[in-house]
């Protein structure tokens, strides 16, 4: 295991960076952690009544399986990239390596900001979420009970900073918590489809034609027509079946990185499409009529499982649904404070790189825990707003964290041959042949397709409270940090740097970084991983 960590270490240094965390990360674990920031059957729970309510049972059914097999292109793609920078940076550190130097600085500031975003959104989506199946749980026990809007933020709040506590821990007691939250996901999504068909009636069960044919299409945007109202199904799956660089972003954290990292996003991508489509195929079977969706619990899910299963049974179940979204939160919380940690390193946040600190006590970046945490907090208060316009988060994720994940992809093709990048393929490669292209240019093409749907207004007629705000905050803070870097930040701001120090360069037989140039060379990356082989 020595030996294991010790490659680990020498590939990091190579690309530039001093080990900081401790490698405790297994398999295991790994791949459980790419199950657990996808959560399955929570993230369907959370998003279902978008595409069912809008679109209706057809959306539901057959969005998920387009919108799966194309995130299995860009979920390849960005594992083939993942496994050649292990880096906590993820796709960040990445898209400065694969372009041009005199580009590495803007395409690092704009990535970064794009990805914070997103994981940003991601973690407030994904806790609002939790707190309003933990709601809707207390709505179908106690019919009376009257739900606020202050009361969902306040119990948002409350769980973020349960999450903050949490991953405050040191490193080892993250990984050994995260080996068994793939049971509970995946466990969860199979108990819940067994026990939906076991409590079902043939004779209640919906035909072939409303789940998979024409007559499961029911528009319900009060404008839009049936192909567009269709295609807003897609932001279940898409939302479900992001933050795929996650995993890099504990890299640092992980034995056997290069591997391990790529393999789990690689095998959760494929595990979560396959159940997934399963899941939804068994809710529309069972979801009676869809006048009375989503029911007084507000969650189209919930209301399927109260009715077949009976409300102690439905209850009792949803308990582990709840779990779930507690492990994604948990998960993309960890994932987003270690990007965070990378950019302040890089000193891309304006702080002196104050959160790019670790603690000794923990070898934990807890600044950086508990600044992200604060941050995902305010993307909540648009609830107390228009709990319409705060679905605008859920979108927002997808947006943001998609758009970063393309760019390092269009790069890394754009410039194979110049002779900055120098890109050295990981364990994990499909090759330089047409499998490679296709699965790069079908992703990027279904991304930017996918964006124009998650900017559309999702009801009609469109006002102030219900319009989606998802692209105009991704373009305003995009325009804003770009503003940001030529006004000021380009003076402290080059890019991802190296923070190793002269007598690591030296045993390495790396050379001084020169001042115009933020990260080490392609050469002496190669030059880096010859040295590091050879000792």
């Amino acid at each position: 295991m020595s030996g294991t960590t010790d490659d680990d270490d020498h590939r990091l240094e190579a690309l530039g960076y001093k080990p900081s965390f401790r490698r405790e990360f297994s398999n295991l674990a790994t791949i459980s952690f790419a199950f657990s920031i996808m959560g399955l059957c929570s993230s369907v729970a959370t998003t279902l009544n978008t595409p069912l309510l809008l679109g209706g049972p057809a959306s539901v059914t057959w969005c998920w399986l387009l919108g799966s097999c194309m995130c299995f292109t860009l979920g390849s793609s960005i594992a083939e990239i993942v496994s050649a920078f292990p880096t906590c940076g993820g796709l960040y550190t990445a898209s400065a390596q694969l372009c041009p130097k005199s580009h590495r600085a803007i395409v690092g500031w704009i990535v970064g900001w794009l990805n914070i975003l997103g994981q940003v959104a991601g973690v407030s989506s994904t806790e609002f979420g939790l707190a309003n199946m933990i709601w809707a749980a207390v709505s179908i026990s106690s019919p009376t009970f009257q739900l606020t809007q202050g009361k969902t933020v306040g119990l948002f709040a409350g769980l973020l900073i349960v999450h903050g506590l949490l991953n405050s821990l040191a490193t080892r007691y993250l990984a050994f918590a995260t080996r068994g939250f793939v049971f509970v996901n995946l466990g969860a999504t199979i108990v819940i489809i067994i026990v939906l068909l076991a409590t079902t009636p043939r004779s209640e069960m919906h035909s072939a034609t409303y789940v998979f044919g024409s007559q499961g299409i029911v528009n319900q945007t009060g404008g839009w027509n049936n192909g567009i109202a269709f295609l807003l199904g897609l932001l279940s799956v898409q939302w479900t079946m992001t933050d795929y660089d996650a995993t890099a972003h504990i890299s640092e954290e992980v034995r056997r990185a290069a591997y391990a990292a790529p393999a789990a996003i690689f095998i959760a991508v494929i595990g979560t499409g396959i159940l997934g489509w399963l899941l939804n195929i068994v809710l529309m079977l069972c979801s009676g009529p869809i006048e009375s969706l989503p029911g007084i619990s507000g969650s189209a899910f919930l209301q399927i499982m109260v009715l077949r299963m009976g409300t102690p049974a439905a209850l009792f179940l949803w308990s582990f649904v709840c779990l779930t979204a507690f492990f994604v939160a948990q998960t993309a919380l960890h994932a987003c404070s270690r990007t965070v940690y990378a950019f302040s390193r890089d000193h891309g946040l304006p702080d002196n790189g104050y959160f790019g600190h670790i603690a000794s006590s923990t070898r934990t970046p807890l600044r950086a825990i508990w600044f992200t945490t604060v941050l995902s907090i305010l993307p909540g208060f648009l609830d107390l707003a228009s709990p319409i316009a705060a679905n605008a988060i859920f979108a927002l994720t997808a947006i943001a964290l998609d758009m970063s994940y393309i760019i390092p992809i269009f790069l890394r093709r754009i410039y194979a041959n110049h002779p900055d990048v120098n890109f050295r393929p990981g364990p994990f490669y499909m090759g330089p042949g047409l499998l490679g292209w296709a699965a790069n240019v079908t992703c990027i093409s279904w991304t930017l397709f996918v964006c124009v749907i998650f900017s559309l207004p999702t009801v009609f007629p469109v006002t102030q409270f219900n319009m989606n705000y998802a692209s105009v905050i991704a373009v305003g803070v995009v325009f804003l940090s770009g503003v940001w870097y030529v006004l000021s930040a380009h003076q402290h701001y080059h890019g991802p740097s190296s923070n190793l120090d002269a007598e690591t360069k030296a045993r390495l037989g790396l050379e001084e970084v020169q001042p115009e140039s933020s990260s080490i060379s392609e050469k002496e990356k190669d030059h880096a991983f010859v040295s590091s082989d050879s000792a």
